[in-house]
């Protein structure tokens, strides 16, 4: 009989310490789950590379606003046709962003910064604009600029996103125009042309002195 007994508390002694093993304690279901949670997060951000073209765009054009970038320059004119300026702003020898102002010798002129990380081309930011008269006197001519700007997206020289915006603004406006409040429209870019203009300019990467074309 007692022997009977004892095998019965053994077998009950066993069953309830393998229901305890099943039991998963709610701390390590909720630490487990924090980490899926941060892991989703990670990768997200890794999925959305626009974000993080915006962030390192961000930290140069701090870097420029503050003139924390060592800066080089040469202009070049080409006569007739079309005149400009270069300007290479570094960063311990490596070239961080690449201004191009120039203009033809008529009613239009354009502006281009090329943003670098890693030695690979990863924002443009392009503005052109074509003024005309629009009214006014002989005396007090009025004119007005149509302005296009684009931003271009780049990773692995391959085109993430291009926007595009329009608008105007006349010398006799009394409130300004604000770009910043002018939504941009998605569109097609060359990027082919983008990518030969900045390879031409970093053949110059050392000139300091004028030249007369590109």
């Amino acid at each position: 009989m007692k022997i009977l007994v004892l095998t019965a508390s053994l077998l009950l002694f066993v069953s309830c310490k393998n229901e305890k093993d099943k039991i998963v304690p709610r701390e390590s279901i909720s630490r487990d789950s924090s980490v899926v949670k941060k892991d989703s997060v990670k990768t997200n951000t890794a999925q959305n590379p626009i974000d993080q073209i915006k962030k390192e765009y961000a930290v140069l054009q701090a870097q420029l606003e503050a003139k924390k970038l060592n800066s080089s320059k040469f202009s070049y004119d080409c006569h007739d046709e079309t005149s400009g300026e270069v300007i290479f702003y570094s960063d311990k020898d490596e070239i961080k962003v690449i201004e191009h102002f120039y203009a033809e010798h008529s009613h239009f002129s354009a502006s281009e910064k090329y943003f670098i990380k890693d030695g690979k081309l990863f924002f443009v930011f392009r503005q052109e604009t074509v003024w005309n008269f629009d009214g006014g006197t002989p005396e007090k001519p009025v004119t007005k600029d149509d302005i296009t700007e684009t931003r271009i997206y780049l990773q692995n020289n391959q085109p993430l996103k291009c926007l595009e915006k329009k608008y105007s603004i006349k010398s006799d406006q009394k409130e300004k125009t604000a770009p910043d409040t002018i939504p941009g429209k998605e569109v097609q870019c060359n990027v082919e042309e983008i990518l030969k203009s900045y390879q031409s300019l970093l053949k110059h990467k050392d000139q300091k002195s004028s030249i007369q074309c590109l």
